[in-house]
């Protein structure tokens, strides 16, 4: 048994040890690659990942997750937040989080499973002393590197489904359309409601009071219809359809917080939706799902009809039926 105690003793000092020498080998997140003028040319020159390859982040570089994500081809995404050392993260209600100059948002997206994932591109939000900027940078067939993609580019891979579509990477500007609110470019996804109680306890270190919490997608059906719809409605429309936004002129207003029916659409008539309206006459009809337009754009690819106008290019089957059972639901 003493022989045991000691190579017990011995094991945990090894890896102590290998610990210590991680943590010292490890890569320091480039504060001056974030908020400096120049703009990257490779994912590596921002110091997030100890591993980009296997994602796996450097001190500091904080994994999320969304309750309720955004719709992309059924990509897998990999989110993490970086705040330098000193400031810190805070939650002034169940909206965006306010993050301080100097942030970072990183979400890379990938397809495939195990040995045959595949990442695809990385979008990186900078926080500047002049406002946030988006840049994409796209992974090579290597895997060992993402260069910066400011004209965006097209890859094609194979969605969960085995459907092959020549994937969109945006150009620097398209990032705009979805992150254009009030003519500034701004985060979409991290708002209190939309992050598990556990991890705002433990990385901003409050809940906001009151904050409602969007329903687990993978959960879902633990949720009311209601609930479900307008979430999904909150995270893959609200950036366009809501005041200040690229959408304001639709008369739209998805977010999760509006409450009058006619601001989301019920029994209001389009104002900008042209030929993307299929001849139907209202945004959403109670009970007539099949005469809703906001569900016959959910389940169009066709250019000019298809919602959203960018990032997919397959229909989004799963969000279409939450949206089409909370029509059905609603009272006529």
């Amino acid at each position: 048994m003493k022989h045991l105690g000691v190579f017990f003793c011995a094991l945990l000092a090894f890896a102590s040890a290998a610990a210590v020498e991680a943590r010292r080998m490890a890569p320091e997140v480039s504060d001056a690659a974030i908020q400096g003028k120049a703009l990257p040319r490779t994912l590596e020159e921002f110091g997030f990942f100890i591993h980009a390859d296997a994602q796996i982040p450097t001190l500091g570089v904080i994994p999320y997750r969304l309750n309720t994500p955004l719709y992309s081809d059924g990509a897998e995404k990999l989110r993490f937040v970086y705040v330098p050392q000193g400031t810190k993260m805070q939650a002034d209600g169940e909206g965006l989080i306010d993050f301080p100059v100097g942030t970072a948002l990183i979400k890379t997206f990938a397809f495939g499973e195990g040995e045959k994932r595949r990442l695809i591109e990385t979008r990186v939000l900078l926080h500047r002393a002049d406002g946030w900027l988006a840049l994409p940078y796209v992974w090579n067939e290597e895997q060992t590197q993402a260069r910066l993609a400011i004209a965006g580019a097209r890859v094609p891979v194979a969605t969960p489904e085995g459907e092959k579509i020549s994937y969109r990477v945006p150009n620097k500007n398209q990032c705009k359309e979805c992150h254009g609110l009030d003519d500034a470019v701004v985060p979409i996804g991290p708002k209190a409601r939309n992050l598990s109680r556990e991890w705002l306890e433990a990385n901003i270190g409050a809940v906001p009071q009151d904050a409602d919490t969007l329903p687990v997608w993978e959960d879902r059906s633990q949720a009311g219809t209601n609930a479900v719809a307008r979430a999904f409605l909150d995270v893959n429309c609200a950036h366009c359809h809501r005041p200040g936004a690229t959408a304001s002129n639709s008369g739209l207003d998805l977010r999760w917080e509006q409450d009058d029916p006619h601001a989301i659409g019920v029994m209001k008539r389009p104002v900008a939706a042209g030929r993307g309206a299929g001849g139907l006459l209202f945004d959403v009809v109670p009970g007539k799902p099949q005469e809703s337009i906001l569900l016959h754009r959910m389940l169009s690819n066709e250019p000019g009809v298809a919602m959203p106008e960018l990032g997919k290019a397959t229909i989004d089957r799963e969000g279409a039926d939450a949206v089409r059972r909370w029509i059905e639901e609603m009272p006529q």
